[in-house]
């Protein structure tokens, strides 16, 4: 006999809700959930595979708990002066913020965020037993100091999540918002900066507030520009109490031998791997134009991803997009659809079978 959630004696809290998933389909053309769809270089993966292979013969002993030569990694990697005592690790940005939600959110909390904003913020706050409480930005996603202030004081939430550049719309968030937003909180901010290398070379980083801001956390991943989404790694930094507060709620040893030395291998090798984020943001900016002349409304995007208005019907035109193999996402905005900037091949086929349902319709 089979049973179901409603046998269960599930949390009050979680009845009703659905897991977070994107569609998955044998495609050839998936384009849906933001992964950098360029393969490790393969001089790369033999230098990953190396690492990844000495590793193994210590795979029988627990890794370092502290994985102190990633954090090194990572703090190199990042600069701005930072260094291993300031740098946090998780598998996926995903468990990073987890960790943060579990040590300064949890019953009787509040998580805040400007919505349309990445899905999970809302599901990773009530898997803590927090409140969710969604904020709003303007027409174009934008997001202004004053506006930010106003409702800030209005929620005076525990844990403040910003996106930037945002997802799933792409929209940049000023260093002006972030200040403010801080100088507004009572809690902990979190600024999200997941797709922050497809941003422009001289868009300033978060990472340039840390100093003198014990509240404030900068979170990346390596999902994205590195191409290491199957890896799952994400990271932060933030001053070394915040860093000790998230300690007290990671498991043991969360981080496995094998992903610390597949990390560290590809940190060693981030000029090639970033080779790759030129090429990404050209074919954006191609996917940006081609919808113009197509007839649609683009969104302004600084990440690896275009959302885009005008459609009509989003479900049919996904549809359709699905029957010639181009996998895209609808993320529930009314008449928007958002499509990840592939390899050219891949972001040719997108236009082109775009291009053939308008001209079908």
């Amino acid at each position: 006999m089979t049973s179901s959630l409603d046998d269960l004696p599930l949390r009050d809290d979680l009845r009703g809700l659905t897991p977070y998933g994107a569609p998955q389909a044998p495609l050839p053309i998936a384009l849906n959930v933001n992964e950098n769809t360029h393969p490790v270089p393969d001089a790369v993966a033999s230098d990953i595979l190396d690492d990844i292979a000495v590793a193994l013969r210590d795979v029988n002993r627990y890794p370092d708990r502290e994985f102190t030569a990633l954090r090194e990694g990572f703090a190199q990697y990042l600069g701005h002066g930072l260094d291993a005592s300031q740098i946090w690790a998780g598998n996926g940005s995903n468990e990073v913020l987890q960790h943060i939600l579990q040590a300064f959110a949890g019953p009787g909390r509040t998580v805040f965020g400007f919505a349309p904003t990445y899905s999970m913020y809302p599901l990773l706050a009530q898997g803590t037993g927090a409140r969710w409480v969604a904020g709003e930005r303007q027409p174009d996603y934008t997001i202004t100091p004053e506006e930010a202030v106003a409702q800030i004081e209005q929620v005076d939430p525990d844990v403040v999540l910003l996106c930037s550049p945002n997802n799933p719309t792409g929209t940049p968030l000023g260093l002006d918002v972030i200040e403010a937003v801080y100088a507004a909180a009572r809690g902990v901010v979190v600024v999200d900066e997941a797709y922050q290398e497809f941003a422009p070379h001289d868009a300033p980083s978060a990472l340039t507030l840390l100093e003198g801001r014990p509240r404030l956390a900068v979170s990346r991943t390596m999902s994205k520009a590195f191409a290491f989404a199957g890896a799952r790694v994400g990271y932060l930094a933030a001053d070394p109490a915040f860093i000790d507060a998230l300690r007290l709620v990671r498991l043991p040893y969360h981080l496995s031998a094998l992903t610390q030395a597949a990390a560290v291998a590809a940190l060693r090798n981030s000029d090639v791997m970033l080779g790759m984020v030129e090429e990404i943001v050209a074919q954006r900016d191609r996917i940006t134009a081609t919808l113009e002349a197509l007839g649609y409304t683009p969104h302004e995007s600084w990440s690896n991803f275009v959302l885009f208005g005008g459609v009509s019907d989003p479900k049919a035109t996904w549809r359709r997009l699905y029957e010639q193999g181009v996998l895209v996402r609808d993320v529930g905005i009314p008449g928007h659809l958002r499509v990840t900037a592939g390899t050219e091949a891949e972001t040719t086929a997108f236009l082109d079978a775009l291009a053939s349902i308008e001209s079908a319709s």
